[in-house]
């Protein structure tokens, strides 16, 4: 494969929606439009701070919308742009595939700990 600027830019995006919360986002608001308490309540152990960041890159690359109502207290609703819901079917694929195979992970990564401990082995 040869280096070009589109293949640079393309790392860029893929980075995004590679990231450690992306995915779930993605995930999540292919269901159906949520809130961000309703996110941050459903991705375990992101912080708010964490959240934020993740659906501002996803809105800035126009995977995500964001719906402010004029109300008080303010509410904000996220969902998928027509372009975000073309990561569906990736984004679940990829999910489903890291759930399916938790075990599998858990012991090679239990097996290869035992290895890094014991120098000798």
């Amino acid at each position: 494969m040869e280096y070009t600027a589109d293949r640079c830019r393309a790392r860029e995006t893929l980075d995004r929606v590679g990231d450690k919360w992306s995915l779930q986002v993605i995930a999540l608001l292919g269901e159906r439009t949520k809130r961000f308490t309703e996110l941050k309540r459903e991705i375990d152990g992101i912080s708010q701070r964490m959240l934020t960041v993740t659906l501002r890159g996803l809105e800035r690359d126009g995977i995500v919308t964001r719906k402010v109502y004029p109300v008080m207290p303010p509410r904000v609703e996220y969902s998928l742009t027509e372009m975000g819901a073309t990561l569906m079917d990736a984004a679940n694929t990829l999910v489903c595939w890291a759930e399916s195979h938790l075990a599998e992970i858990d012991a090679a990564r239990a097996a290869y700990d035992a290895r890094a401990a014991d120098p000798e082995a």
